[in-house]
Order: C-alpha cells, then structure tokens, then sequence
C-alpha cells in the first residue's frame, strides 16, 4: 500500500510539473506571437507604424534612452515614487483599517465620509494638491496616496470584520481583551485579505504616480508619455508603456515572493 501512494504521488507531481510548464510556455508563446503579428503588420502595410509604432521601432528607442542615461532617470524616478506611495499608503491604510475595528463606533462616524472619499474621482484632487504641495513628487505621492489609501482601508477593515465570530467569542470568553484579540485571531486570519491589499495597492499606486507625472513631473514615465504623445513619437510613448508595464509587473512578482516567504516562516495557511 506505502508503494501505491508513492508512486501515485510521483505520478502526480509530474502531472503538475507538466501543468505548471505548460502555462508558462503557452504564455511565452502568446507573447512573442503577440510581438511577431505587431511587427509583421506593420511591415505588411496593415497598420501605419507611425501612429501605433513597431517592436523594432521600440526596441531602438530603448536602446537610444539607454545610450543616453535617461532610460535610468526615468524608471527611477516613476519607482520610487510609487514604492514610497505604495508604502505609505499600504502602511498608513492597514493602521487606520486596525483603529476602526478596535472602535466600532469611530467606525460607524467615518463609514459615510470614506464611501464618500472613495467615489471622489481623484483627478480632480490633483490641481488642489499642485497648490497644496507644489508641483514635485511630493504631490505626486500624495496623488497616489488619495488613490489607494481608502481602498486599502475599506478592504482590510471588511476583512477585519468578517473574521469567524465563533472564534472571536471563544477569545472573549477566555478574557482576551482587543489587542491579543487582535494579534492571535483577527490579524492571522485576514493574512490572505493583507496580501491581496498589497496586490491591489501596486496597480492603485502606479496609476496615482503615472497620474501626477502626467499633470507636474519633469522626469518619470509618466513625463516620457505626456512628451511623447505631444511631439507625436509614438515610439516613445509605446516603449515608455512597456517599461510601465514591465515595472508593475516586476513589483507584483515582488508581492507574489513575499507572500510565499511569509507563509513558509510564518507558518500559514490559505
């Protein structure tokens, strides 16, 4: 029987491991198919390279930004300031999300005015914030703060609030008071509700920076699609949006290794 399982196990990991190579082929595949029929139409005369612009095209702009040192200035500008933007918002939201559940009645106070924030459209806080704190990153951050600070807030408190009541009356019956509620219950149980906070943080902070980098910055990609779309090179801004989305990209698979770390230190399970 011990060799049965075994060798249905074996069989099974392999059946996985063909899975697992399987998707990551087919999406290396629909990629580079994507980037061949782009290239192939545009030299077939089926698209105007001009305005929607080619792999080869883009390709020679980034070479030409690297040549030059701004391939650099840019994408360094835009990630820091989305990773301080992603930061504090993440950080910032997670702690007001914790002083609303240890106060259900702050809650209840506030609960309208973040619906209310939430709905805003935000771009029209981004003259306030030029005015408030001057054109700079500093209201590019707080641009992208405006956008993803509510909705961290609202996630991790539903979160908090959905957590098993039984075991919460457990706690409570045993003299727990809130905080060891908190650290022993309800934070462990809403781990999973922190990392897809996270996940959607980093989508929320990057368009909160490519927002204000549009309206203020000097520098950043999101400067790079503005000038580009102004003075028509659509080789730029197509190579600025790969950079954009190679970042984003890059930064969720940070998320992605963080969540695996934590749940093989700390033990958890989802």
């Amino acid at each position: 029987m011990p060799e049965t399982v075994s060798l249905e196990r074996l069989a099974w990991l392999r059946r996985r491991k063909r899975t697992k190579a399987l998707v990551c082929g087919t999406r290396v595949l629909l990629l580079a198919l994507f980037f061949i029929l782009w290239e192939a139409a545009a030299r077939l005369g089926w698209i105007d390279p001009f305005i929607v612009s080619c792999p080869s095209r883009v390709w020679r702009t980034l070479c030409n930004l690297w040549d030059t040192g701004e391939l650099w200035l840019h994408l360094g500008t835009s990630c820091l300031e989305t990773v301080v933007g992603f930061l504090l918002g993440t950080v910032a939201g997670a702690l007001i999300a914790v002083a609303l559940w240890l106060s259900p009645t702050l809650f209840r106070i506030l609960d309208p005015y973040l619906v209310v924030l939430n709905s805003l459209p935000k771009t029209a806080l981004r003259p306030v914030f030029i005015v408030w704190i001057r054109a700079g990153p500093a209201s590019i951050i707080a641009m992208t703060l405006a956008i993803s600070l509510i909705v961290t807030i609202l996630e991790v408190h539903n979160g908090f609030r959905t957590t098993d009541d039984g075991k919460l009356r457990l706690l409570r019956s045993l003299g727990a008071n809130k905080w060891q509620i908190l650290f022993k219950l309800v934070l462990p149980a809403n781990f999973t509700t922190l990392i897809n906070a996270l996940k959607v943080n980093v989508g929320l902070s990057w368009v909160g920076v490519i927002m204000g980098e549009f309206l203020v910055s000097r520098a950043g990609l999101g400067y790079l699609i503005v000038y580009g779309s102004q003075v028509f090179k659509m080789d730029l801004v197509m190579a600025t949006v790969l950079l954009l989305a190679l970042a984003a990209a890059g930064m969720y698979q940070g998320i992605l290794l963080l969540e695996k770390v934590l749940k093989k230190h700390l033990g958890v399970s989802t």
